[in-house]
């Protein structure tokens, strides 16, 4: 028996948008809550459907622009990894190419179209397992998660590959800014890695990262004592 040939599968192109909470001190996913089926009602991360007329980038643009109303350049997202599993959906065939974009601010959001909510998600774990979470609502990113389609799965690659780079090429820190104190990005650290700010030494942290980290000035602040240092990421590190 022949396999049959998928000619024309529906391309659809998935974003895992990243901010950073400065109060809660956590990374931020935002989610949006379906409006139609398939997984009606179900918090998924943001797609669309890929135009003939573009590329797979630029449909990313479009994407955060439909969906949240912010306009960004090129250079804000990065390609993640093409998800191809015949089941990942039901009925045509569909494949998802995945990007990850990285934003300093988090900006109100506005539900667009296809979604009747749109939220941040505090991303933290527990008991060794990564999870969502927005007040009360708990969503978990094991094989049986509440989220849409494979995108527990996304999350999940997504996760790993920012890990995989923390200690060379970390670009999830720039959802701190430009600039950040090195307090800020042992924040972020502490979340991939499952440990605590506390347990990730800052004198070595400091001393292990300084190749990929460029010292440009001090924190404006009005604490007393010495202000923070802060630091931008060096070149080819982003």
């Amino acid at each position: 028996m022949v396999d049959k040939i998928v000619a024309r599968p529906l391309i659809t192109i998935a974003n895992i948008i990243w901010s950073f909470n400065p109060q809660t001190h956590l990374p931020q996913i935002l989610l949006v809550k379906r409006a139609y089926a398939p997984f009606k009602d179900r918090w998924a991360l943001p797609e669309t459907l890929l135009r003939s007329n573009e590329s797979a980038k630029i449909a990313c643009i479009r994407l955060i622009k439909d969906k949240i109303g912010v306009q960004l350049s090129n250079s804000a997202t990065e390609q993640l990894a093409t998800f191809t599993n015949p089941q990942r959906v039901s009925g045509d065939r569909a494949l998802a190419i995945a990007y990850m974009t990285f934003l300093p601010v988090m900006p109100q959001l506005k539900a667009g179209c296809g979604a009747t909510e749109v939220r941040w998600f505090s991303l933290n774990f527990d008991h060794g397992d990564f999870l969502l979470q927005n007040g009360e609502l708990v969503l978990g990113l094991s094989d049986d998660s509440p989220l849409a389609f494979d995108h527990h799965q996304i999350i999940g690659t997504a996760i790993r590959r920012i890990k995989n780079k923390l200690n060379y090429q970390p670009t999830i820190l720039q959802i701190l800014g430009p600039t950040f104190t090195l307090r800020q990005a042992r924040e972020v650290y502490a979340i991939f890695l499952q440990t605590t700010v506390e347990k990730i030494d800052n004198s070595n942290f400091k001393k292990t990262h300084r190749k990929i980290f460029k010292e440009v000035g001090t924190a404006a602040t009005k604490r007393s004592g010495r202000p923070p240092k802060l630091f931008k990421l060096a070149e080819g590190c982003i």
